[in-house]
């Protein structure tokens, strides 16, 4: 399907969802669509939608958008101010802009909200940790700065049956169908149905993107109500991890990489207990790394291209699987699987080697020591030699008389072998 939104679907005002993603929907959101009291899915992703989120869209009983993968700009204002019903926000991967207002705090069942992929600026907003139904939370890829939220820790993030599906309940008669579906080709346009008894009770599995374990993955269904995560990667966080981070115990994925962050990563990190995926890559982060080795779910774990220090954690239960990849980029870490040993770069050769009872040298000579050494006993030896001849008389004549013998020996000898 292609060309701009039919502005007749929106006579159909008892309509309860639209899903037309991955079509090639062009031009602007109609306003029209905010009139439609009933919408409850609104799902317009992957297509090229442009323009601006009409300001006016927050209707009370709207549950779920996606309009992630179009071309929207501006900011995203006040859209969805007074959606208090809304559970999925998905507007990943546009050009949105503008820093997200404290309203975003009302929207009290909330449970997932992807905003990656944009050019949100200023600080993350603390009216986040007001959203206690909140399970997925995508921040990356945006303009954000600032240090990281320590209420995070005010977030339950507890797995819900609430996200994964959209149940409609139509009693009545000569309703249209509760979800206009269009999606690559599977309706016509021109046309739709009237619902019958088979279909008062609709269940519609709604999908999400979220990338972790350095993957994009799709979740929906049971695998969607149990994603738990975290992703503030590629913005300009600053400052250090709040400890309160890591008593987040309850998720499985944490992405804080690509940032500016600094301090040591905090001990409470042993906590995650839930915990599949950790990246702390690409930061300033220094200092030890704790012992995680109670993470017994880490799949995948990266704290690479730090100014981390000391050695790698014990190559014990899951860490035991993790390769170098995981560290490098950190030039004063050492351990297993790292060619760095934590004994330090010293040369076998300097090293005594103890046989019967003796001790062996192999020989090996600093040249710079041997250099400076050979030219002070040089000169102290000259100066010796000095000394004698000055005190003593009688070696002094024997030594001239010595120099002068050697000189005409010499003189002769050249002149007999080439004259």
């Amino acid at each position: 399907m292609s060309g701009k939104l039919p502005r007749w679907i929106w006579n159909m005002s008892q309509l309860i969802g639209i899903n037309m993603f991955s079509n090639h929907l062009e031009g602007h959101i109609p306003i029209e669509l905010c009139k439609l009291d009933s919408l409850e899915f609104l799902d317009l992703s992957d297509n090229n939608l442009s323009g601006s989120i009409p300001s006016s869209f927050n209707r009370l009983n709207m549950r779920h958008v996606h309009l992630n993968q179009n071309k929207l700009r501006g900011p995203l204002g006040f859209s969805f101010y007074n959606s208090s019903s809304l559970v999925t926000l998905d507007v990943s991967d546009n050009n949105l802009s503008g820093t997200i207002l404290s309203w975003i705090g009302t929207l009290f069942e909330l449970s997932i909200l992807c905003l990656k992929l944009n050019n949100f600026e200023d600080e993350i907003p603390v009216q986040l940790c007001q959203l206690k139904q909140l399970s997925i939370l995508d921040l990356s890829q945006n303009n954000f700065s600032g240090s990281t939220p320590r209420c995070f820790i005010d977030i339950p993030f507890e797995t819900t049956n609430t996200k994964s599906s959209v149940e409609t309940n139509l009693w009545g008669s000569n309703i249209p169908y509760s979800i206009w579906k269009f999606v690559k080709g599977s309706r016509s346009i021109d046309h739709y149905d009237m619902i019958d008894e088979r279909f008062r009770f609709l269940d519609i599995q709604q999908e999400v993107g979220f990338t972790t374990k350095y993957g994009f993955y799709s979740y929906k269904g049971k695998t969607l109500d149990y994603m738990l995560g975290v992703d503030l990667s590629c913005n300009h966080l600053t400052g250090e991890i709040p400890i309160e981070v890591g008593k987040l115990s309850n998720i499985h994925a944490l992405n804080l990489s690509h940032n500016d962050l600094t301090g040591s990563i905090p001990t409470t990190f042993s906590h995650l207990r839930q915990i599949e995926s950790l990246d702390l890559s690409y930061n300033n982060l220094n200092g030890k790394i704790p012992q995680l080795i109670e993470l017994s779910n880490l799949e995948v774990f990266s704290v690479a291209y730090n100014n981390l220090s000391g050695p790698t954690p014990e190559r014990k239960a899951q860490f035991a699987t993790f390769e170098e990849s995981s560290y490098e980029g950190n030039s004063l870490l050492c351990g297993l699987p790292l060619k760095t040993n934590c004994l330090g770069p010293i040369p076998t050769s300097t090293m005594p080697k103890v046989q019967d009872g003796e001790v062996e040298y192999d020989g090996f000579i600093d040249m710079e020591v041997f250099y400076v050494s050979f030219l002070v006993s040089y000169i102290i030896v000259l100066m010796g030699i000095f000394a004698v001849l000055f005190i003593n008389p009688h070696w002094r004549r024997a030594w001239f008389h010595l120099t002068e013998v050697c000189m005409t020996t010499w003189y002769y000898f050249v002149l007999d072998s080439f004259v």
